[in-house]
């Protein structure tokens, strides 16, 4: 008998690579936009259709997701992903009209979705206590890779005939790799089970076989029964607080603050996305380093504490130093409207904010990223930036104290780096860990719907915000909804550090409420133990 693959490593590449494909589509069109504009003629509302058609599709797949990864197991549903979104690349690289790009990024969009909610799952399941932690953070390091590895290969591309062909159809090559791993993997936790030699790895943990398993319902999630309601609220309050925290939108004033400090044209968009980007890498592995032994509930608090100090900080400096810089959409010549210029009044009011070629640097964050004006300094409409340039053309650096520019400075990258190690991988560790087995995947897929559909109430009220409040005060109202996230934590979120699934599941089902969960808890040793499984007559 031959030996047993190496565990570890592939459920490390399939995370990792699973990552690497969801931040690579999520980035990708921050540099194919621009092309798509000179061959397409795209207008402003098409382009922003465009984007936010990937939104769309990965709101849908959480919608139903979680039904397919329960029903056909976790193994099934990435393998699946993986065709969907080979079949969506194909299309977005052959594409030919308008309508079949924006099919292809809602058939990517909900691919990527899907794979997500099963990467986590089926990586939780699969390994111990003391690697869970790390192996499901490795999927928030794979993201950010691949927003850096889309950045290269726009920049490699830019100048290329068809480039936007080649930069779509790129996003093949690490589902492939992923799918080639699975292959040497079991499809779940039942057939781990069946397998001696691997329930070490999962700390003792053999899931229940054969028809004494549990049945649970959807509105299950609802009720008493085994603290569901309170794991529901456990996951949705993390989901709700990432999203509401504003990272996505604080992003969007990246390339402004870096113009700020001094930093003029493209290069402060460059620092931006790569400067910031080389950030959340390294947050993320201190965050892969550190979850496993300080626990999930220190990187929360910490993070949220961290978070509310350096937005409010960009906050309070935004009253001295004005933020409104940069155009907010690239429009062709004879676009039927050139909206979202520096002047342009018409901007807080419209419906919809107009997109510009980026995309957010986080998670299950695909927004549309705009950078809105408060009007109060601007005195008449800049023309519409020239299409032989890939960066927007800014105004000079904004006046005020040098001290207050680099403060500003100083806070986003604390701000990025604070959502690095604590919600951003955390929260989806969290959600892998507190369901029981047989609803995991709907549990998973029913939060991340909320937070898809919390990030598109969030980009897409945060002009109106600012219309109503300004700047200052929106970054203000983020750093007390960090607060807020932080008081959550504390009193409901539960330490789940170096225990098994279904130790975690047994706590759960001991308490009614999840009220300060985890405080006083430490982590006793876990017993390994061999498991005879006979096989059926």
């Amino acid at each position: 008998m031959g030996r047993p693959p190496p565990i570890l490593p592939l459920c490390a590449s399939v995370s990792l690579l699973g990552g690497l494909t969801f931040g690579y589509e999520l980035a990708v069109i921050s540099g194919a936009l621009l092309p798509l504009q000179l061959d397409f003629g795209l207008s402003c509302s098409e382009q922003e259709l465009l984007v936010g058609s990937l939104l769309l599709g990965a709101l849908l797949a959480s919608l139903v997701g979680g039904f397919l990864i329960d029903r056909h197991g976790r193994k099934q549903a990435i393998l699946g992903s993986n065709v969907v979104l080979l079949a969506g690349s194909l299309a977005l690289g052959l594409a030919g009209s308008l309508a079949w790009l924006v099919l292809g990024r809602s058939v990517v969009g909900f691919a990527i979705s899907l794979s997500s909610m099963a990467c986590c799952i089926y990586v939780s399941e699969l390994v111990g206590p003391w690697q869970r932690g790390v192996l499901v953070s490795l999927y928030e390091a794979g993201i950010t890779v691949g927003v850096l590895l889309s950045y290269a290969l726009n920049y490699a591309l830019a100048g290329a005939r068809w480039g936007w062909r080649h930069m779509f159809g790129w996003a093949a090559a690490p589902a492939l790799l992923q799918s080639l791993s699975l292959l040497f993997l079991p499809a779940g936790a039942d057939e781990t089970a069946a397998h001696k030699d691997l329930i070490p790895l999962q700390g003792g943990e053999a899931p229940k076989l054969g028809p004494g398993r549990l049945r649970y319902s959807f509105l299950d999630l609802f009720r008493a029964r085994d603290n569901m309601r309170g794991r529901t609220t456990v996951g949705l309050g993390l989901v709700l607080f990432q999203q509401l925290t504003g990272q996505p939108n604080v992003l969007c004033y990246a390339s402004t603050i870096f113009h700020s400090v001094g930093f003029q044209g493209g290069s402060s968009a460059v620092l931006a996305s790569v400067g910031l980007g080389t950030v959340k890498v390294a947050a993320t592995v201190t965050a892969m380093g550190l979850v496993d032994r300080a626990g999930r509930r220190a990187l929360l608090l910490a993070g949220c504490a961290l978070m509310a100090l350096s937005v409010s900080g960009i906050g309070l400096v935004s009253f001295a130093v004005p933020m409104d810089s940069g155009p907010s959409c690239l429009a062709v010549p004879n676009a039927t409207g050139q909206t979202g210029l520096p002047a342009d009044p018409g901007l807080l009011r419209g419906s919809s904010p107009p997109p510009m070629p980026s995309t957010s640097e986080d998670r299950r964050e695909p927004v549309l990223s705009t950078k809105p004006h408060s009007g109060a300094g601007d005195t008449a409409a800049s023309p519409a930036p020239a299409l032989s340039t890939a960066f927007p053309a800014y105004p000079p650096a904004s006046p005020g104290p040098a001290l207050l520019r680099w403060t500003a400075l100083v806070c986003l990258m604390l701000f990025v780096s604070a959502f690095s190690f604590g919600f951003g991988p955390v929260t989806w560790l969290v959600l892998s860990e507190i369901y029981p087995v047989e609803i995991r995947g709907r549990a998973f897929a029913f939060c991340s719907s909320f937070n898809w559909a919390t990030n598109l109430f969030i980009s897409l009220s945060f002009l109106h915000l600012i219309g109503a409040i300004g700047l200052s005060w929106t970054f203000l109202l983020y750093g007390l909804t960090a607060v807020l996230g932080m008081g959550f934590v504390y009193l409901f979120v539960p330490e789940t550090k170096g225990q098994s699934l279904a130790e975690i599941d047994q706590q759960f089902q001991k308490r009614r409420f999840a009220l300060r969960f985890g405080h006083r808890q430490h982590s006793a040793g876990i017993q390994y133990s061999r498991i005879e499984v006979s096989a059926a007559p």
